[in-house]
C-alpha cells in the first residue's frame, strides 16, 4: 500500500487527469457526509499497487518488454472487481482512478466487492494473436499473487475481450493446479461465462435511461439521441435504445462519425461496421470527423467511448439537455460543474454503466455454485438492480439537492463507510 495519500503524477496534475477529477467529485461526496479527513485518505488511497514488467518474445525473436499495471482500491465489501485495458496510453492514474470508481460502482448497485482495475502498456493493433497471448499470460502470471476468487476477479476491458479472459483463466488455472472458472467474469460461455453478459452494460444504460426519462416526463419516440461510439457499450446501447423507440441520430466509431437527422437504421449500421471494421462508406448519413458529434443537436447523448471526452473546452457547445455516462469518466469534473450550472442532467458512469459489472457479479455466482441462470433471468435481476439503483441515487439527490453524480457518490461512499465503521481498523 502507498506511504500517506495518492496523489496524481506531475505530468498528469490537470484536468485530464482522471483521478484529480475522481478525488475532486470523493471530495465533494465526503463534504455532505461530513468525513474527517482520516476516513476520506483511507478511502481515497488504494490498499495495493502492483507494476510489472513483461518480457515477451515477439513472433519475430526479438525480446520486448511491457509493463503492467494492477490496481486493488478497496477490499471493505468483498473481492476486488474490474477490468484489464491494454492500450499504449495506459498509466498509473488511469489505472488508480478506474479501480476507485469500480469500488464506488460495486456499492451503489450493491454487489459484494471492492474495486481493482489493471492494465499493461501497449498497441494491439500493433500484435499478432500469438503476441497478445503471451503477453496476457505473462502478465497474469506476473500478478497470480493477488488474484483470486476471493481476492480479484478481472473482467474485459479496452481492447481485451472473452478470449482474453479465457487465457487469463487457462493461466491461473495451471498455476493453482485446478480449474478456476471464478477467477475471471467476461468469458466465454463454454468456459463458465454468463449468458446476457456480453449485452449487460449497454442494456444497464438503456435501463437507466429509461428510468431518466420517466424521472423527466419525456417519451422515446419523441426523443432524438447520439451515441459516441459502437462497441460493447455503445453499440449495443444505441440497438436497445432503438428498439425502445428511441431516434438514434448519430453513430461513431475511431476512424469518424456517422449522422443522419432522420434517424438511423441502427441495426443495419451495426452489420456493416462487423462486416468492414469502420463506420464508413454506410450509405444512410453523413461522415464527419469525431470531433463534432457530442456537439450534434440532440436530446440525449450517450458518451461511450472513452474518458475525458467532455471538457471545460466544450462543455458549453453540448446540445443534449440528458447525458447518459455509458464510458467510465467522459465528462471532467470541471466540465461537470458547466453542465449543472447549465442544466444539464448527467446520469453517472458508476451509475449508467454498472450493468456489466452487476451481469460479471452474476457470472462468479454461477461459477461458484456450478448452476447457470437464462437469458431472460439474467437480464431479469438486471433490470431489478439497475432500476433499483437509479431510484437511490435519484433519492439521495433530492434529499440532499444535489446533482446525481454527487449522489451517486454520496450513496456509494456512505454504504463502504457503514462497512468499515462495523468493521474497525484493523490493529
Amino acid at each position: 500500500m502507498p506511504n500517506g495519500p495518492v496523489v496524481a503524477s506531475e505530468a498528469q496534475t490537470d484536468e485530464f487527469n482522471p483521478f484529480s477529477s475522481m478525488e475532486k467529485l470523493f471530495n465533494r461526496a465526503a463534504d455532505v457526509l461530513d468525513l474527517d479527513e482520516g476516513l476520506r485518505s483511507l478511502l481515497r488511497t488504494p490498499e495495493r499497487e502492483l507494476t510489472v514488467a513483461l518480457p515477451v518474445r515477439m513472433d519475430d525473436g526479438t525480446i520486448r518488454v511491457f509493463t503492467g499495471y494492477r490496481v486493488q482500491h478497496n477490499f471493505l465489501r468483498g473481492p476486488c472487481k474490474g477490468g484489464i485495458r491494454f492500450a499504449p496510453d495506459v498509466n498509473i492514474d488511469e489505472v488508480r482512478a478506474l479501480a476507485a470508481w469500480m469500488t464506488w460502482k460495486c456499492s451503489i448497485v450493491d454487489i459484494p466487492f471492492g474495486g481493482g482495475k489493471g492494465g499493461v502498456i501497449c498497441d494491439p493493433r500493433e500484435l499478432s494473436i500469438g503476441e497478445l497471448e503471451r503477453i496476457t499470460r505473462r502478465y497474469t502470471a506476473a500478478i497470480i499473487d493477488i488474484l483470486g476468487p476471493d481476492r480479484d476477479v478481472p473482467a474485459p476491458d479496452m481492447n481485451t475481450n472473452e478470449q482474453t479472459m479465457a487465457w487469463i483463466m487457462d493461466t491461473y488455472s495451471m498455476h493453482v493446479r485446478r480449474t478456476t472458472t471464478a477467477v475471471v467474469t467476461g468469458k466465454p460461455i463454454s468456459l463458465g461465462g454468463s449468458r446476457g453478459r456480453h449485452e449487460a452494460t449497454g442494456r444497464g444504460v438503456m435501463l437507466v435511461c429509461r428510468e431518466a426519462m420517466k424521472k423527466l416526463g419525456r417519451r422515446p419516440e419523441a426523443t432524438t439521441v447520439v451515441v459516441q461510439g459502437s462497441g460493447n457499450v455503445g453499440g449495443i446501447g444505441a440497438l436497445l435504445l432503438h428498439r425502445e423507440g428511441y431516434k438514434i441520430v448519430s453513430l461513431s466509431d475511431m476512424y469518424g462519425t456517422l449522422h443522419n437527422d432522420q434517424g438511423l437504421d441502427v441495426p443495419a449500421a451495426l452489420d456493416h461496421l462487423r462486416a468492414n471494421k469502420t463506420l464508413e462508406g454506410f450509405g444512410e448519413g453523413d461522415h464527419m470527423p469525431n470531433g463534432e458529434q457530442l456537439e450534434l443537436e440532440c436530446d440525449v447523448l450517450v458518451p461511450a467511448a472513452t474518458e475525458n471526452q467532455i471538457t471545460s473546452e466544450n462543455a458549453d457547445r453540448i446540445k443534449a439537455s440528458l447525458i447518459i455516462e455509458g464510458a467510465n469518466g467522459p465528462c471532467t469534473a470541471a466540465a461537470q460543474d458547466i453542465l449543472v450550472d447549465r442544466g444539464v442532467v448527467v446520469v453517472p458512469d458508476i451509475l449508467a454503466n454498472a450493468g456489466g459489472v452487476t451481469v460479471s457479479y452474476f457470472e462468479w455466482v454461477q461459477d461458484r455454485w456450478g448452476y447457470f441462470w437464462t437469458e431472460d433471468v439474467v437480464n431479469s435481476r438486471l433490470e431489478q438492480i439497475m432500476v433499483k439503483a437509479f431510484s437511490d441515487v435519484d433519492g439521495v439527490a433530492e434529499s440532499h439537492g444535489v446533482s446525481m453524480r454527487v449522489a451517486a457518490y454520496t450513496l456509494a461512499i456512505e454504504r463502504v463507510v457503514n462497512v468499515y465503521r462495523m468493521r474497525g481498523l484493523f490493529a
